[in-house]
């Protein structure tokens, strides 16, 4: 991991100091100090709050973990002004391939058309990601991060909650007027609310393999069923930067983790696959997995993200680029409720939003596990019968699940408004933007939004009129004089764009309205709306 910081030190704050018994108050505490709490932190710092970011390590997690981040969390990341970094070092990719023992079942293009800033996935093992991230906090003056405070213990009032803190100078305390609990699948926190999850625990197991080679295999995702040298079980392989391969194998139930993950037991199984022993081990581990979320992501004050309010097998993806959704969810509703222009209420969007997110994704995972994994002997039917009309249909093709991979979510929400029926394509309120080339001042729509500022932004396509547009609303123009130019027509196509037409973006980059020819009272009743003000 040449060129990062991975180790911190730990320093002693002024709130330890404190001699009057009170706690020092804060407007925002968050815990946990991985992609997700990093993320927002400096989310919410962007926008102008302070933020105090408690982590009970002094490093960087170790082992790659997460490495498949998607299209959407790169759009986040820019937004934080460090996606370029991320892309740069990871290794790009959009095509994936399923292999029924040695026979290539069918291969998928995840980006298939052209025309967006960022690809459909990078890989990049996770200590980077952090790594990038709390380079970027370090840059923010008003993000406090510290190492080596850990969490004991948890008051909640009616109007702030107080956190008791353990360092190596002992114990003290801070107020905050709001915590957000990032602090993973054993959140300390969730435990000190009483919270618990609901779902299902899988106790198929799986042998992750990090292993340094020099290797010819093209940068794909590849997954096999049944493969040669794994007989009667799955195994899939990823290529990382710094020639790492991600690799890997299931293994039976009852296999004995402490025997399965010594090198010498590992390195044969390896060999089979590679047809050669010429690599060296980076990272082994063995896992098994949930798929369970909590009731509530918000508790009072107390408010849980990432894997500390649900988590999901790591088929798909779809772990850590939740969680970073749930980050851009949460820190512009957050920034307005501080900020006092929107009511509280609008925080209970989050979960509303974020938990039928969990929902989508616990469903998607636990399908793809019963598919790879199958448990009765229904499944191990279905499944046999599915592979074996892979080989001679379409539709057979279609049926296969190796992991369905992560697509931003789709939200059925109060705050999106009411959608006319004049719409022959477009991505409708409650959906992503999507992204298109654009000419002028930005070369997407995407740096467009960004340019925008932190804020709903009403992307309009040119009729030759002014719309009369809130105050404090920022504005992209497509089309005329002043506006940018659309010079493969791909903005106009893919937000189905006549003369007049335009969208109320949300900070978060979500369609909250789309009209055909705005008004401002039209316009002023979408904000309210989507601001929590009716």
């Amino acid at each position: 991991m040449a060129q990062t910081k991975t180790q911190f030190g730990y320093r002693r704050h002024p709130d330890q100091d404190r001699r009057d018994g009170d706690p020092a108050e804060h407007a925002v505490v968050v815990v946990g100090a991985g992609p997700v709490g990093l993320s927002l932190a400096i989310d919410l710092a962007q926008r102008g709050q302070s933020v105090v970011l408690l982590d009970d390590a002094d490093r960087i997690g170790e082992g790659s973990r997460a490495i498949c981040f998607s299209k959407r969390s790169l759009e986040f990341w820019d937004r934080l002004g460090i996606g370029q970094r991320m892309v740069d070092k990871g290794v790009v990719w959009s095509v994936g391939k399923i292999f029924h023992g040695d026979h290539l079942l069918y291969q998928f293009n995840l980006l298939p058309e052209q025309g967006h800033k960022r690809p459909a996935f990078i890989n990049l093992q996770q200590f980077y990601a952090e790594a990038y991230l709390v380079d970027r906090v370090e840059e923010l003056p008003n993000i406090d991060l510290r190492w080596r405070n850990k969490v004991t213990g948890l008051e909640v009032r009616n109007d702030h909650v107080v956190l008791t803190i353990e360092t190596p100078d002992g114990p003290y305390r801070i107020g905050a007027s709001y915590l957000v609990a990032c602090d993973g699948a054993r959140s300390s926190l969730r435990q000190m609310v009483g919270a618990e999850f609901a779902g299902q625990v899988f106790e198929d197991q799986f042998l992750i393999a990090d292993v340094k080679m020099a290797a010819e295999f093209p940068t794909e995702r590849w997954f096999w069923f049944d493969p040669p040298f794994h007989a009667g079980r799955s195994a899939l392989l990823h290529k990382q930067p710094d020639d790492i391969w991600r690799i890997d194998l299931q293994l039976n139930p009852d296999a004995d983790p402490t025997v399965e993950k010594r090198p010498e037991n590992v390195r044969p199984r390896l060999a089979r696959m590679l047809g050669h022993d010429k690599f060296e081990f980076e990272w082994i581990s063995l896992y098994k997995f949930q798929c369970r979320r909590m009731e509530r992501f918000l508790h009072g004050r107390v408010m849980f993200a990432g894997d500390a309010a649900h988590q999901v097998s790591p088929f798909g993806a779809r772990g850590a680029n939740s969680g970073l959704e749930d980050a851009e969810n949460l820190a512009w509703k957050l920034d307005r409720v501080l900020r006092g222009s929107s009511p509280q209420a609008l925080l209970a969007t989050y979960h509303t939003e974020r938990s039928a997110a969990a929902d989508e994704n616990i469903r998607e995972s636990t399908r793809s596990t019963d598919f790879m994994a199958p448990v009765s002997p229904q499944e191990a039917r279905l499944r046999k019968a599915v592979l074996s009309l892979a080989k001679e249909t379409e539709f057979g093709k279609r049926m296969i699940n190796g992991g369905r991979l992560s697509v931003p979510s789709v939200y059925e929400s109060p705050l999106s408004s009411a959608d006319g029926d004049d719409w022959r394509g477009g991505p409708r309120p409650g959906t992503s933007m999507p992204d298109a080339p654009v000419a002028g001042e930005a070369a997407f729509l995407t740096e467009a939004f960004i340019k925008a500022g932190k804020r709903f932004t009403l992307l309009a396509f040119s009729n030759g009129a002014d719309i009369d547009t809130p105050e404090d609303v920022g504005v992209i123009r497509i089309g005329g004089p002043d506006g940018l130019a659309d010079p493969q027509g791909l903005a106009s196509r893919r937000y189905d764009a006549e003369p007049g037409t335009a969208y109320l973006l949300r900070p978060d980059g979500y369609v909250a309205a789309r009209f055909r020819h705005p008004t401002r009272a039209a316009l002023d009743a979408a904000l309210a709306r989507a601001t929590g003000h009716s």
